[in-house]
């Protein structure tokens, strides 16, 4: 058996999220299924994706993350849509309602800059999922840090990290799933980072 080394797997794989790859390797996507990444940066979770020729969206704020998605993107595969990426906020998305069969949202909705804008983001991903859809969400929580962070006001809190960010906490996850139809398909998770921020994972299906 041929060893497969590092550069092949970074090749293969990008930087992915390691969680986001566990769940493929547990295969909740398919080839044939269309795949959100909201928030997409400059594409370090979706890299795989596109190899494999899945139908994959991306959407992001910054533009200038997705004309580096872009270029990347040719460089990977020269006949795949760049249309299929664009500029644009999370909240205020033009895709149509229960367009995708999975959505993924890793390290963007700690960055929301109240708990209105928090649920505003959610009602907006739950909008354009399809019902029995996955969504897939990495983010800052307060699990495990409750006594080490301070808050800013409008659920924001300053972290031992010397970032500030706005952390799931127990309250606003149980809103957010008597609020919206999810159910968990994996364990909420969290873990602790050097006891200098907690992150979380959430593996969610709409009802």
């Amino acid at each position: 058996m041929q060893k497969t080394s590092i550069t092949d797997l970074n090749h293969l794989l990008g930087n992915i999220d390691l969680y986001l790859l566990d769940q493929i390797l547990k295969g909740r996507f398919e080839s044939q299924h269309k795949i959100l990444d909201a928030g997409c940066g400059e594409g370090r979770n979706i890299v795989y994706f596109i190899r494999n020729n899945y139908q994959v969206f991306g959407i992001d704020k910054n533009g200038e993350s997705i004309q580096r998605l872009k270029y990347q993107v040719k460089s990977i595969n020269k006949n795949y849509p760049l249309t299929r990426f664009m500029n644009g906020k999370v909240e205020e998305m033009s895709y149509p309602t229960n367009e995708f069969n999975a959505i993924i949202s890793s390290a963007v909705l700690h960055f929301a800059e109240s708990e209105t804008h928090f649920f505003t983001m959610i009602k907006e991903l739950t909008r354009v999922l399809k019902p029995g859809g996955i969504l897939f969400i990495r983010m800052a929580c307060e699990i495990g840090m409750e006594d080490q962070m301070k808050s800013m006001g409008n659920g924001t809190y300053f972290l031992p990290d010397g970032s500030i960010r706005f952390l799931l906490t127990k309250a606003l996850l149980q809103q957010m799933m008597e609020n919206y139809s999810y159910e968990f398909i994996e364990p909420f998770k969290a873990v602790v980072v050097d006891n200098q921020r907690s992150m979380s994972t959430l593996v969610l299906r709409k009802l």
